[in-house]
């Protein structure tokens, strides 16, 4: 089949992957200058810069899209663990370093917490890979047709049960730690999927287990290097990448089943089956015309956004930093209270400062330091008025990390809202989807497939499986199972 995947985002290029696997002759059109989609880079003043996903987690799950591709990862890109992972620094000035691996966290957590809270760690990991053992085959890497196919892995969901995960992420966490430190260390994860520890099911403690007990990793040269290494495989595969060509429409026949894409010169591509990278809501509604996006994405619970500063900055961190940290405010509930339901500003906000440069130093000059600064807000269904209160805001940001002790002279700088994601193309301002609240998730989240445009398949965050570069990894590959089905549907010889 002739393939057109719309976006180099990683849901795209994981697409493009599979899809050559599978013989297709598989065609990318990217509307930017560079691959990656939210996961960029800035190259400015010596200074190279990410501005997209900044912890990557399963890297064996990037390596079975370079697989995909004919490759192996490490042709094209060097992936090295992060450790510690995180350097949480908590309201009442104590500080824990989340270890890479369980023996190193057991110790810290001794030290930390005492010895009956690291018992409890090693018990807490059992379960987080009895979670995720039961989860990954038959809940994330698996597409649905309908709500029934929850039933039929009946014995992964008895184990589930079995498990709790259908309990608050809270209260299970605290089933584990009676320390509130490490249940907000081990919880804040449901941030990724839009929620509140309170509100998130257990479940969603496989995201706890991808980071905390798999350990995080970095691309040599930044994260943007992932996007960019498996652009080069699949490009070496046979796939065609255009650069700076933006469809405009998805082009159907009288049936409704896709026919191509139109581009903003006018040009068509011809296309038998055509992958749609963008955010799911926006592709409806700007390439889909006349075809009304699922329900749940025009009327769903929509995650909370950020405000995030990327900067090169003249000086040094502080000695005792990580390259991810986290500085929790005092208030914990009452800051998902304020983001989530209330839709305004923490009234302390939890950021997160991420230092790429302190473990690669080619990321900025001698004696400066490549900052990522992350402090949640609410989307734009919320009360902050971004065009009036940007400035401010940003400024008590910027004092903020200055008083922890981060250098904040600027060399260069970007800045982004939720005005300016919603610029980019993400629905509600937000750069992490649809929430996952349980009736957000598998079959009923936005499936990629619709039957009312065959040939129609959409990878992505507001998609299966769902937010953050594994899952995203993930929908590629499930996407290029969409595309194998239709093909033997509909009998079209493959090219």
């Amino acid at each position: 089949m002739n393939v057109v995947v719309i976006g180099a985002g990683l849901g795209g290029l994981a697409a493009a992957a599979h899809l050559r696997r599978d013989g297709h002759e598989v065609r990318i059109l990217e509307r930017g200058l560079l691959p990656g989609g939210r996961a960029g880079m800035i190259e400015r003043d010596g200074f190279r810069l990410d501005n997209g996903p900044t912890v990557l987690t399963m890297p064996e799950l990037l390596e079975d899209a370079f697989t995909a591709a004919g490759a192996t990862m490490s042709q094209y890109v060097t992936i090295k663990p992060v450790d510690p992972m995180y350097r949480a620094v908590y309201a009442d000035g104590s500080t824990l370093m989340v270890r890479h691996g369980r023996e190193a966290m057991t110790a810290e957590i001794d030290r930390f917490a005492g010895p009956v809270e690291a018992e409890a760690f090693g018990r807490f990991a059992d379960w987080l890979a009895k979670l995720y053992r039961a989860e990954i085959d038959t809940f994330i890497d698996a597409n649905f047709d309908s709500v029934l196919d929850l039933v039929k892995p009946w014995r992964a969901g008895l184990e589930l049960v079995r498990l709790g995960g259908f309990s608050k992420l809270d209260k299970k966490v605290a089933s584990f730690f009676s320390d509130e430190r490490l249940q907000q260390i081990f919880s804040f994860q449901a941030m990724y999927a839009g929620l509140a520890p309170y509100q998130a099911l257990s479940i969603y403690a496989v995201i706890t287990y991808m980071d905390s007990i798999q350990g995080v990793f970095v691309p040599e040269g930044g994260m943007h290097q992932m996007a960019d290494g498996l652009a080069r495989a699949v490009t070496d595969a046979g796939v065609r990448i255009d650069y700076d060509a933006t469809v405009t429409r998805i082009l159907r026949t009288a049936s409704g089943a896709v026919s191509g894409v139109e581009l903003a010169s006018g040009d068509r591509v011809r296309a038998d089956a055509v992958v749609c990278n963008p955010d799911l809501p926006v592709a409806y509604r700007t390439l889909l015309g006349g075809v009304d996006a699922p329900r749940a994405a025009r009327r769903g619970r929509y995650s909370p956004s950020c405000l995030l500063w990327v900067a090169g900055v003249r000086g040094l961190p502080p000695a005792d930093a990580a390259h991810h940290n986290i500085h929790f405010g005092a208030d914990w509930d009452g800051s998902f209270k304020a983001l989530i339901k209330d839709g305004v500003r923490m009234p302390d906000p939890s950021i997160l400062v991420t230092l790429h440069s302190l473990d690669d130093a080619s990321l900025a000059p001698d004696g400066c330091t490549s900052l990522y600064v992350l402090e949640p807000t609410p989307n734009l269904s919320g009360r902050i008025d971004w065009s009036r209160e940007r400035d401010r805001i940003m400024g008590d940001l910027r004092r903020r990390v200055g008083e922890l002790g981060y250098p904040v002279d600027v060399v260069t700088e970007e800045v982004y809202d939720p005005l300016d994601w919603e610029a980019q193309g993400m629905e509600r301002g937000t750069p992490f989807a649809l929430a996952h609240t349980f009736r957000q998730t598998g079959p009923f989240r936005p499936n990629n497939v619709d039957k009312r445009v065959p040939g129609l398949v959409f990878t992505g965050s507001s998609t299966l499986p769902g937010v953050g570069v594994p899952m995203v990894l993930v929908s590629g590959k499930l996407a290029a199972e969409r595309v194998r089905d239709y093909a033997r549907q509909t009998s079209v010889v493959r090219w």
